[in-house]
């Protein structure tokens, strides 16, 4: 260990907590990954900025790598993290859960993320719809590209207050949302600035946007031009002719 100073410092006790544990299975909750070992498991969010690499002979420790966790064949898994707003905690027991998983609400593609939950969790609600696609406690994995996106598709304005929308509107939504992320996730993500995937390669969903970043720029179905706002901080892009409402 180089560096404990990450969003939260990295656990004193985590080498004893790993020696000698066998790590049986992989997961993702959220933007968390889980490292189950035993009844266990090392929890690791990678920020904005954060990798995990696998050395078969690692190069020396560079500036901003954090974390070496050595496997009994010798590979080495290395934690780097310019920015150091990621995390690497250790979970005691899975099955009593974590404070930074329990409040989490169902992922995009779990059976539970329906048009009646949807309904359920934003009735007497008056923020904008954009920013409860974007509340980890209502669904998780919708960032602001993808929730701009899937609110054109959806014919949604973002501004519309998540309360107000009908159940068969939400239920059109729920698919965008999946339709969004599906198509994604095909074409590697979405490379802004120096996001590569697991091989190492840009992704090219960027191309393929309707609304995101085109401010200014004619509606690919309409023609009308694609306005620019902002809400919760967060720059916002919509069709005032495929969204009206």
């Amino acid at each position: 260990m180089y560096d404990r100073r990450l969003r939260w410092p990295v656990p004193g006790e985590l080498a004893k907590r790993l020696e000698g544990a066998l790590i049986d299975r992989v997961d993702r909750r959220s933007k968390y990954l889980l490292f189950h070992a035993g009844d266990g498991a090392l929890l690791v969010h990678l920020g904005m900025t954060g990798t995990l690499r696998i050395w078969r002979e690692p190069p020396p420790r560079a500036l901003h790598d954090h974390v070496d966790i050595t496997l009994d064949d010798g590979a080495v898994l290395r934690y780097r993290d310019p920015r150091r707003f990621g995390a690497m905690l250790w979970i005691a027991s899975t099955a009593n859960g974590h404070p930074l998983l329990d409040a989490l609400g169902p992922e995009p593609f779990d059976p539970a993320f329906d048009a009646s939950y949807l309904w359920r969790v934003t009735r007497k609600r008056r923020a904008a719809i954009k920013l409860a696609l974007m509340d980890n406690h209502i669904v998780t994995g919708v960032g602001n590209i993808y929730a701009n996106e899937a609110l054109f598709r959806a014919g949604i304005r973002p501004s519309a207050a998540a309360g107000k929308l009908s159940k068969a509107r939400l239920a059109k939504l729920v698919d965008d949302v999946r339709f969004v992320l599906d198509a994604a996730i095909a074409k590697g993500g979405s490379t802004l600035r120096d996001y590569v995937g697991s091989d190492g390669a840009a992704g090219y969903f960027q191309l393929d946007y309707f609304v995101y970043g085109r401010a200014g720029a004619p509606c690919r179905v309409c023609g009308h031009l694609i306005r620019q706002t902002r809400i919760g901080q967060r720059s916002t892009f919509h069709c005032p002719h495929c969204q009206p409402r």
